[in-house]
Formats: C-alpha cells, structure tokens, sequence
C-alpha cells in the first residue's frame, strides 16, 4: 500500500449487508437429495464476497474461510437464503459473516442451515493490496460481532504462526533425513 493511501470514511454494517436466495436443484445435491456441503461453501463465499465488495468497493479475494458449520441438511426443492454483513475491517482485509437457512417453499417455514466466518482482501487491478474503510457497528448485535472478529483474528495470527514453525521444523528434519510419512 502506498504512502500517500489514504483510508476510506467508516461503513455501516448495514449499507454493505448482501443476501441471496437460491432453489435447490438436483445438479445441486448428492444421491441422498441433500445440497453438497462444496455447493453450499460456494454460495457462501458468492454472498460474503458481495458483502466485503461492497464495503471496499474495490476488487476483493477470498484469503480464508475461517469457520462453517454444516448444522442441518438442505433438500432438493428447498430454498437456499444467505446473509451476509462485515463483521469487522482491518487495514486491507475485512472478516465476514454468512448465516444460511433453508426455507420450505409451501410452509415458509425457515431453518438454520449453516453460519461461517470468511476473510477476503481488497485489491487493485494489479493485485496490490488497498486499504478498506472501517466498520461502523450499530447495533448492540454489530457491536459484538466486531469485538469477536478480533478474537478470531488474534486467533487466526497465532495458528498462522504455529503452522509456520511446524513447516520449518519439517523442513529442518527433511534435510536432515530424519522425518518419517505421517499419516492423518
């Protein structure tokens, strides 16, 4: 980032909030009828990535998906409703959150189908990272989720940190020919 970059005004929450609604096909579904976790991943990211775009307002990559929890199966014929907000931004990268449900198209019944935490960075059309507006929490709600996207970050640094000692710490035995396979 440049210098001479200046970052943009603080975002609400809710001007940059994205939500999308999808049917279930059978393309979409495994052999027992239900959404494929790959496909709901996929509409996840779709939705957060709106979300981050709209905050920056500029190009945004997918850096991590942080957390998903698969908590109730989706059927062929259900509809698929994804919300996303900002939860929190940081200097050029920006935490959001995905909730989905599955609602029955004849009740309107609704379920909670899955909740994620994804990361993206703003970029330029070279690839350069840029700096993001801030978040400007609202809500009591906005206001927690902006404290515990910290957390997660604190979180996500130090697991990078331990990841990269472990790749150093294999590296070291893999040129001293003492590491052996390790199974999963």
């Amino acid at each position: 980032m440049s210098s001479t970059e200046t970052t943009p005004p603080a975002r609400t929450v809710a001007s940059t909030q994205s939500e999308m609604t999808e049917v279930i096909l059978p393309n979409d579904a495994n052999i027992l009828g239900n959404l494929l976790g790959g496909r709901l991943m996929h509409f996840m990211d779709l939705t957060a990535g709106i979300a981050a775009y709209r905050h920056s307002r500029t190009y945004v990559i997918t850096a991590a998906m942080d957390h998903i929890d698969f908590i109730h199966p989706v059927h062929v014929g259900s509809l698929l409703i994804l919300k996303s907000s900002v939860n929190r931004a940081f200097t050029a990268s920006m935490e959001v959150g995905v909730k989905a449900w599955t609602e029955d198209p004849l009740t309107g019944g609704l379920v909670h189908v899955a909740s994620a935490y994804l990361v993206f960075v703003a970029i330029d059309k070279d690839g350069k990272r840029l700096h993001v507006p801030q978040v400007q929490p609202e809500t009591a709600d906005e206001q927690r989720r902006y404290a515990d996207a910290l957390l997660r970050r604190e979180h996500r640094e130090a697991e990078g940190v331990r990841r990269k000692e472990e790749r150093r710490v294999a590296a070291a035995q893999d040129d001293a020919g003492t590491s052996e396979p390790q199974s999963n």
